[in-house]
């Protein structure tokens, strides 16, 4: 199934982007994998956080990932916006809209790991990062040329599918670490007896 998605209205061609089903899957799992054991490992280390109380934190962390991962990069002929679902509150993380007119150039911009990330600049200087993890990027970046006329030749995404496919394999090796962890917890003692 295609995630880029393009619709046609009476006035304008609008093309939606989201994030890479890769990403969020390897993202979800890898959160999963590093929380999912700390309820167990609370009963049986006697913490005194109660399990009950991680597996709500868990909960409520794992709708946070996920609200987080449903980015959508909305294209048309007015504007690029980036939106987040409505039930996903904006404290967490707010979407932005910037009209064609306002963009002034895309600048580049190294991260502290090395990385190159773009910015959009509106005309009074105000920053605005170009998603780069959305399936369909390239395509992404031509309609921004397109629309804006600024050169996007350069313009690569911020991880390659690999980077995700080998944090992937690492985040089943932790899977199997956690099965040991919670087979270890479980047959210390009647775990299940405190739930």
């Amino acid at each position: 199934m295609n995630q880029l998605t393009t619709q046609t209205n009476q006035t304008s061609e609008v093309s939606v982007f989201r994030i890479s089903p890769l990403i969020r899957f390897t993202l979800l799992s890898l959160y999963i994998a590093l929380t999912i054991p700390l309820p167990f490992l609370a009963h049986v280390t006697d913490a005194p956080v109660p399990p009950v109380l991680l597996w709500v934190g868990i909960a409520i962390g794992a709708i946070a990932v996920y609200g987080a991962l449903s980015e959508r990069v909305i294209l048309d002929n007015h504007g690029i916006q980036v939106t987040y679902p409505k039930w996903f509150p904006q404290l967490l993380r707010k979407g932005w809209l910037l009209p064609w007119t306002d963009v002034k150039e895309l600048k580049m911009r190294t991260t502290g790991q090395g990385g190159i990330v773009y910015y959009f600049l509106n005309n009074s200087g105000q920053g605005f990062l170009l998603p780069m993890r959305v399936v369909g990027f390239a395509r992404m970046v031509k309609l921004v040329e397109a629309k804006t006329g600024i050169d996007t030749q350069d313009v690569r995404p911020l991880a390659q599918p690999w980077m995700y496919l080998i944090l992937l394999v690492c985040t089943l090796i932790l899977f199997l670490a956690d099965i040991w962890t919670i087979w270890t917890a479980v047959s210390t003692g009647n775990i299940f007896s405190h739930y």
